[in-house]
């Protein structure tokens, strides 16, 4: 079960830390290639997201690896999921169905990662 968590965790991770500096740091035009959602969301929401995809992904690994406030694993995990459950809802809402796939993925490991994650509880 570690093994797994960490696999899934570390993937998750690298991922949310790759993306969460994307949108926190590039700005609209430098973003708008990669997500056409950008262009009618404020970039402070967008900003907003990108910090919260880092602090996810680091609540994935920091807690099990030190040790301390495990359970953080657990809520980074079930929060990634539900940002991904919002990010399926703008995408659908802008008729964008085919690119919700990713982020079915996405929530699909989120997912597992949470369940995993209780074996430090």
């Amino acid at each position: 079960m570690h093994v797994a968590y960490w696999v899934v965790a570390g993937l998750l991770a690298v991922f949310y830390l790759y993306s969460g500096a994307l949108k926190a740091l590039r700005s609209r035009a430098q973003l708008l290639p990669m997500m056409a959602w950008v262009d009618k969301t404020p970039m402070a929401l967008v900003r907003v997201i990108g910090v919260l995809e880092i602090l996810g992904a680091l609540g994935l690994i920091l807690p099990p690896l030190t040790g301390i406030a495990v359970a953080l694993a657990l809520v980074a995990a079930i929060a990634l999921a539900l940002l991904q459950v919002g990010g399926i809802v703008v995408h659908l809402s802008r008729g964008e169905a085919r690119v919700v796939g990713l982020n079915v993925a996405l929530l699909v490991l989120a997912g597992v990662a949470a369940g995993l994650a209780t074996v430090w509880l």
